[in-house]
């Protein structure tokens, strides 16, 4: 998340934005290389992901909260898109390249998640509106029990059995319980928070690479084959939902900063919470599209900010809700 506090420069997010997808690629090679080692590590996928959303709780503040009241419109239509495209969209291409019915489901769970945290660091990149970053991927982490557990009920019942249930149940002890802790104990010790801030997204980010080495190392036997399929399924899920964000923001009149922030909020998902689902209700397998979707969001994320703002950035104003560099971010792992 970004906070309110300033920062000499955004080299530091630039690096943040860059490191991740590094450092979760030689995870993911390490669980392929020596599965044995990482495999074990499956159980431990939901603590793993409740450090990441602790970590997320420790990086609000109240104002975070404060930007939904100012722009309740706004935020509510980032997060229809949201919700609706992207679970469309995982439906719609599992189906079109006729996938298996793990990974199918594994796909469409990606969609179903909220957005992910890194997306705000990626939309400060661009020059996009930050503080609408910020209202929507809150809003729809927090509303991810209700809504996340009946959409992938909806659209991946038909590969394999859901429990909507148990799966809200998950949700509310890993994701919505440690982020609601994490920002009790920012209002309780902001002061000592605040020194420690620095490491938090280096602490999610080891976490989320955790999570896809137990991901992979889970699944080797069958990563060979789907590998392909799985890559090409998570371009086309990103690439579509970044366009279709920013198509939506223009489209009901937002405005270009307003526009890029759609676009990240609807385009990058919290993949380490569909990996944690679908490795606990499915299977290892299932998680592997979640495991690249780690990467590959972060990787084109970062080049889609790069391209956006070199083209706004000679002779033209920042955007508003731009003018704080992130001062921490949590990773998706994010």
């Amino acid at each position: 998340m970004i906070t309110d506090q300033p920062a000499s420069d955004d080299k530091a997010a630039r690096r943040a934005v860059t490191v991740f997808p590094v450092l979760v690629l030689v995870a993911g090679a390490a669980g392929l290389v020596s599965p044995g080692t990482f495999a074990g590590w499956t159980s431990s996928v939901p603590y793993l992901l409740g450090t990441v959303m602790f970590c997320m709780g420790l990086t609000m503040t109240p104002l975070d909260f404060r930007g939904v009241a100012k722009r309740p419109w706004a935020v509510a239509i980032g997060l229809v898109a949201h919700y609706v495209i992207m679970p469309g969209l995982g439906w719609l291409i599992a189906h079109v390249l006729g996938l298996p019915p793990q990974l199918a489901a594994g796909v469409i769970l990606v969609g179903c998640a909220p957005s992910g945290t890194a997306s705000n660091v990626v939309t400060f990149l661009a020059r996009g509106d930050v503080a609408l970053s910020v209202s929507v991927a809150t809003v729809s982490t927090v509303l991810a029990p209700l809504v996340t557990p009946p959409l992938t009920l909806l659209l991946a019942g038909a590969y394999l059995p859901v429990d909507a249930g148990s799966m809200m149940t998950d949700i509310l002890k890993t994701v919505l319980l440690p982020v609601l802790g994490g920002l009790l104990v920012r209002l309780v010790a902001g002061k000592l928070v605040d020194r420690v801030l620095g490491l938090m997204p280096w602490l999610s980010s080891l976490a989320v690479a955790a999570i896809v080495a137990a991901v992979v190392g889970g699944s080797a036997s069958a990563i060979k084959s789907a590998a392909v399929s799985v890559l090409i399924a998570v371009v086309l899920h990103n690439g579509f939902g970044l366009a279709l964000g920013y198509g939506v923001g223009k489209a009901t009149g937002l405005g270009r900063p307003a526009s890029r922030a759609m676009a990240f909020e609807v385009g990058m998902q919290n993949s380490g919470l569909a990996a944690s689902l679908a490795t606990a209700h499915f299977s290892p397998l299932a998680a592997l599209p979640a495991a690249v979707f780690s990467v590959w969001h972060n990787i084109s994320g970062a080049l889609v900010a790069a391209w956006l703002s070199h083209r706004s950035r000679h002779g033209r104003p920042a955007p508003a809700g731009a003018g704080h560099a992130p001062a921490t971010t949590t990773a998706e792992e994010a």
